[in-house]
């Protein structure tokens, strides 16, 4: 115990050289803290880029399941440190057997934006890759379906619509709230995105909490103005709320820019003050 605390203790005070350093040792505690730190304290530094696509094909550390715990911290970490030299290698690491992995590698794509993963993710979306592992637990998904679906809208894959619009009405709430945010965003028609917009805002009413959680990310991620206020009276923690009011507002401000100040952002800021 006191060896752990020791280590806690040093890794709360690591330096950027000494995460790297970690991060190709032979301790995996050690290696696996390192890939959550470098993208935690998003690390600005071309050499952690580099170790962390190394440790995307770890083999060292593998859980008795067969999970691949580095590898996901690895690719949760390129996500936030926005190089495109990350993209190859987890365009690679979406046909890893771990669901853990397929699916941190899924939200980094989207993080990075580049669209040279959409077919890769297509595949995933209708479970076409070979060796691939279903989620450990219940209910067991054969592919992280919600994180392909957010990539999908985000990245703007107007081809794929036929594909996504099924899972409107499949599996498990938070996938269905996956479509409709995918949806949302790439439909063109404004009244027909609404409607999807619209059934997230109802979904704020649901009985449980970790699907209101669900819904305040998704309506942020596509800033839904009109979703404002009932975002204000979520039954959720005020931190998250203002997390999802910020997405409104970022919108906002993208189709409004400073010194300006639209109606909306406005509105969306008095209600971000009621909450603080």
């Amino acid at each position: 115990m006191e060896n752990q605390s020791a280590r806690i203790q040093d890794d709360n005070q690591l330096t950027v050289e000494q995460a790297i350093a970690n991060l190709q040792g032979e301790d995996l505690g050690l290696r696996v803290y390192a890939a959550w730190w470098l993208g935690r304290f998003r690390v600005d530094a071309p050499e952690a880029i580099d170790v962390l696509i190394r440790a995307l094909e770890d083999e060292d550390d593998r859980t008795d399941a067969g999970g691949y715990p580095l590898r996901r911290n690895a690719a949760r970490a390129l996500g936030k440190l926005g190089d495109r030299r990350a993209v190859p290698p987890l365009m690679r690491a979406l046909s890893c057997s771990d669901f853990y992995v397929r699916e941190a590698a899924a939200q980094s794509l989207e993080m990075l934006g580049d669209v040279s993963c959409l077919s890769l993710l297509v595949d995933l979306l209708q479970d076409n890759v070979p060796g691939t592992q279903p989620a450990p637990e219940p209910p067991h998904l054969p592919q992280p379906f919600d994180a392909i679906l957010e990539a999908l809208g985000t990245l703007g894959a107007t081809d794929a619509i036929p594909l996504i619009e099924p899972f409107l009405d499949r599996f498990t709430p938070r996938i269905q709230y996956a479509a409709a945010r995918a949806m949302y965003q790439l439909t063109s028609d404004p009244q027909q995105a609404a409607q999807y917009g619209d059934r997230l805002i109802r979904e704020l009413s649901n009985d449980d909490l970790q699907q209101r959680r669900s819904v305040l990310s998704d309506l942020g991620a596509i800033g839904y103005l009109p979703a404002a206020e009932a975002i204000a009276q979520t039954l959720a923690e005020n931190s998250l709320k203002l997390i999802s009011l910020k997405g409104l507002l970022e919108r906002q401000l993208d189709e409004t820019p400073l010194p300006h100040l639209s109606e909306g952002a406005v509105k969306v800021m008095t209600l971000m003050d009621d909450l603080l």
